[in-house]
């Protein structure tokens, strides 16, 4: 699951896992990226699964928030995870219980099947995905209880023990860490007609899952740049952090929201010519919670590089 060399993710290595973790031999700061939702390796039969693959998968991605992670990372040589199974396949900001089991078949089922555990699941986008809103339903037919298993053993499970150890890695090292956790959000309506909607939202679980200094200084920092931002409000984060974030272990977690026109194309496709743009101002984001989190751990901080 560990595909990494230098700094660079073995190919062959990388096409065959669920997931790539970077650990750059050169790692100068206390900050593990996340893209958890950028996944486009479909298998077949999972397509074939599907009743409108091309809508689904559009859906359900962040696209391309995967490329701007790695981006980031190379531009700060922070650690980096990444998904390369797809959201549709299971979602690893979902809890392992989050599950709608009535679109499971075979096997022994919960007995308690609607509960906190599984609120997402019955809005149609738990631990394996449902329904869209406006689009109805993602599957031909139910998942085999098996199928399910499976997915939680080799995806998500080994996930978020990669992301424990990478973040408890870094806290011995730096007497802190913080995870950024980065996804895409559709473009968000304006408080008023004539405004426009934040470009990033900021996620901190209402201040649970990271110190609020971070997210303070996180909101100041796209201030500066005359960058629209938003806190906690629509995301607040979800499983990633719930997990994670430990602000009393000196391990904290952050969700970054990007807005896809920012930098994708009209079709929310690929890359625009905006891509660069919104990665260096990540990579700034970056070096900024780095200073801070050395300052939580005691360090002394690093020093800003100009951007």
């Amino acid at each position: 699951m560990n595909g990494s060399d230098n700094g660079r993710a073995d190919s062959h290595e990388a096409a065959a896992s669920p997931f790539v973790l970077i650990e750059p031999a050169d790692c100068g700061v206390p900050i593990l990226l996340a893209a958890p939702h950028g996944g486009r390796s479909y298998p077949d039969e999972l397509l074939g699964a599907m009743r409108d693959p091309r809508l689904a998968t559009m859906r359900l991605e962040d696209r391309h928030a995967d490329t701007l992670a790695i981006e980031v990372a190379r531009q700060t040589s922070a650690m980096l995870i990444y998904a390369k199974a797809p959201r549709a396949l299971i979602d690893l900001n979902r809890s392992s219980e989050d599950v709608d089991w009535s679109m499971v078949t075979g096997g022994d089922k919960p007995r308690v099947r609607n509960s906190a555990a599984n609120r997402r699941a019955r809005s149609g986008l738990g631990l394996v995905p449902r329904r869209l809103p406006h689009s109805g339903e993602i599957w031909k037919s139910p998942i085999e209880r098996a199928e399910l298993d499976r997915r939680i053993d080799t995806v998500h499970r080994p996930y978020h023990r990669a992301i424990a150890g990478a973040l408890a890695q870094l806290r011995d090292r730096w007497g802190a860490a913080l995870l950024l956790d980065i996804h895409s959000m559709p473009p968000l309506p304006g408080r008023h007609p004539d405004e426009r909607g934040a470009e990033f939202v900021i996620g901190d679980r209402f201040g649970a899952s990271c110190e609020p200094m971070l997210s303070s200084r996180a909101i100041a920092y796209f201030g500066r740049r005359e960058r629209l931002v938003a806190h906690n409000r629509p995301y607040a984060g979800g499983f990633v952090l719930d997990s994670h974030g430990a602000p009393g272990r000196d391990i904290h977690a952050m969700q970054i929201e990007v807005c896809r026109s920012s930098y994708l194309d009209a079709d929310f496709a690929e890359p625009s010519a905006r891509f660069a743009s919104v990665a260096r101002t990540l990579a700034g984001l970056v070096r900024e919670m780095a200073d801070a989190i050395m300052e939580i751990g005691g360090q002394k901080g690093l020093p800003i590089a100009a951007e």
